[in-house]
Formats: C-alpha cells, sequence, structure tokens
C-alpha cells in the first residue's frame, strides 16, 4: 500500500462518493466521523516528523517569508480575480472567498510528506498561517465582499477547528516521542501509527466525500459554476509556488512544500464558518464542500506531479518506517 499509494486513494474517493451518492442518509454519519479520523491522520502524521526538527525549521526564514507572501499576499490578489466571476451570487461568492483566502494547516502537511516536501518546515509555519489567517480574513472579505458578510461570520469554529485538528494531535504525538525514547511502548506506537498512514488517508477521503457529495449533487447546477474556478486555482497556484520557489532559491523539498501550502485550503476548518451562515446563504457551505472534492482529487495528482516537476526523486517514496519521506532528493 505504501509503494503503491495513488491507486488506494483514487479507489476511497471513488468508494466514498459512491456510497454517499446511492444512500444519502449516511452522509450525517459519516460526517461525524471526520474530526475523529482526520485526527487520527494527523497524529500519524506528527508522529512520522521528529519534533525536534520543527524548532529548527523555523530557523528556514527564507521559506517561511514565502510561504507568508504566496498565502497573504499573491493568493488575495488571485482569489479577487477568480471571484469576480460569481460575484453576482453573494452565496457563492463568500463560499468561494471563504475557501481560497484561507491556507491548510492538517492536510497539507500528509501530502506535501506524500509528495517528498519539507513537511516539517510546513508544520513549523502552522501556527503562524493559522493565526494570520484569522486575523487577515475578515478584511479580505470586508475589501472583497462588504461589510455585511463579515457580520455574518462566526470565528468561534476556526478556533475550535485548530484545537482538536492541530493542537490535541501535536501534543499527542509529542507525548509519544517523548515516551518511545524511554520506553518500548512508545515505540510501538510509532511502528503502528506509522504502518496505518495509507488506510488513515483512504479513511479521510473516503469519510469526507462520502458525507458531502449527497449534498453537492442536489445543487450541482449552481455549484457548476465554481468547479472551473477551482480548478483554474489549482493550476494557477502550482505555477506560482514553482515560480516564487525558484526566485528566491528554495530547495526541491522547500519548494515542493510551497506548493502544497499554496494551492491546499482549510476547507475543513472553515466548513462550519460556513454551515452557521443564515440560511438564505447556505449554498456558501456546499460551494466550500466543493472546493473540497475538487482539492482531493487534485492533491491526488499532485503527489505525482509535483515532484517530476520540481525533480528527480521518486515521488510518493516513504522510507521503511511507512513515514512518508520529508527529504525529497536532498
Amino acid at each position: 500500500m505504501e509503494r503503491w499509494q495513488i491507486a488506494p486513494y483514487i479507489a476511497a474517493i471513488v468508494l466514498g462518493g459512491t456510497v454517499g451518492w446511492l444512500a444519502p442518509a449516511v452522509a450525517p454519519t459519516l460526517a461525524v466521523g471526520i474530526n475523529p479520523v482526520l485526527g487520527l491522520l494527523l497524529f500519524a502524521t506528527f508522529l512520522g516528523v521528529p519534533l525536534i526538527q520543527v524548532g529548527r525549521a523555523l530557523l528556514h526564514i527564507r521559506f517561511l517569508g514565502t510561504v507568508l507572501v504566496v498565502n497573504f499576499i499573491l493568493v488575495p490578489v488571485i482569489v479577487f480575480g477568480l471571484s469576480r466571476f460569481v460575484a453576482g451570487d453573494r452565496a457563492l461568492l463568500l463560499g468561494v472567498l471563504l475557501v481560497l483566502l484561507t491556507p491548510c494547516v492538517d492536510y497539507v502537511i500528509v501530502f506535501t510528506g506524500l509528495a517528498g516536501g519539507a513537511r516539517e518546515r510546513l508544520l513549523a509555519a502552522t501556527p503562524l498561517l493559522m493565526l494570520l489567517q484569522i486575523v487577515l480574513l475578515p478584511v479580505y472579505l470586508l475589501l472583497f465582499a462588504g461589510p455585511d458578510t463579515v457580520s455574518a461570520i462566526e470565528i468561534t469554529p476556526f478556533l475550535e477547528a485548530f484545537v482538536l485538528l492541530i493542537v490535541i494531535p501535536l501534543l499527542a504525538a509529542a507525548t509519544v516521542q517523548w515516551i518511545a525514547r524511554r520506553h518500548r511502548l512508545g515505540r510501538a506506537t510509532e511502528a503502528l501509527m506509522q504502518s496505518v498512514m495509507v488506510p488513515l488517508m483512504m479513511a479521510t477521503l473516503a469519510v469526507v466525500i462520502g458525507s458531502q457529495v449527497a449534498a453537492v449533487g442536489s445543487r450541482i447546477v449552481s455549484l457548476l459554476q465554481v468547479v472551473p474556478l477551482y480548478v483554474a486555482f489549482l493550476v494557477i497556484m502550482v505555477i506560482v509556488g514553482l515560480v516564487a520557489g525558484r526566485l528566491v532559491r528554495l530547495d526541491v523539498p522547500g519548494i515542493r512544500a510551497l506548493v502544497f501550502s499554496g494551492s491546499t485550503r482549510n476547507s475543513l476548518v472553515v466548513l462550519p464558518l460556513a454551515l452557521a451562515l443564515p440560511a438564505s446563504l447556505s449554498l456558501a457551505a456546499l460551494a466550500v464542500v466543493t472546493q473540497t472534492l475538487v482539492e482531493l482529487v487534485g492533491m491526488v495528482i499532485f503527489v505525482r506531479l509535483v515532484p517530476r516537476l520540481t525533480g528527480h526523486s521518486r515521488p510518493g517514496a516513504v522510507p521503511r518506517t511507512g513515514a512518508p519521506s520529508s527529504s525529497g532528493c536532498d
């Protein structure tokens, strides 16, 4: 499964979509499982990153600065241009802005590792990415959609998702790594979690898609307007990431991490924000979900594509421990 990761991921997407479409009644049950399975996936991911490297990664000022410039200066400019195509529909506009203006802080680390990117540097950047998007999202919404839009959004789900999906798994991983230096139980836990990385990613893909595909299908005519925007965003951000990374002379793992950070969005974290909107703006939540579906398919492609665009290392390679490689072709 580690060697042929892409085929299981595609199978999980197809299975989740089929189940969700044929049996829409299971969607609420699957939705309840999103945070637990994503939390387990991130716990396993954090375990695969020696957390002492995270502190060292903060010394990569050029990488951190480029990630922040791409996500909070270049991305808003691109998103503003793309969002003008749905500016006449307030709900769709809000959904597009919510999801595309917020950089991912969870499974982007997983996909970056699978592509041989510098996931420890990206993990070190996570607190800054989360904090800045909380602060800047209202500013961008005010500029791009107007003051009425900002007043309709609650920030609490942002903070809850950060604690549940980042802080708790990260503290748990740090605890297990500390135990592993002293006891066999910790090392056994590390080995177990790394051996189930691929099944956990498959479960995440299947649960997310299965829980949302029927709702998206019910409003497909309206939502088809945003699909080309999401596809265009992915294509543009690959180019932006590659060019920006080479301009500032990042190494290959750094460029790969930059591409994934710029192209992957915080859909699972902003979804509660969209769901908390008034009924008249309910289509915004489905616009967020649609981006999730487009992005997950895109990320499966990117795991193969990005390494070919950036270097000659074998994409998706993983060491024998089961942890995704973060060293790329260093």
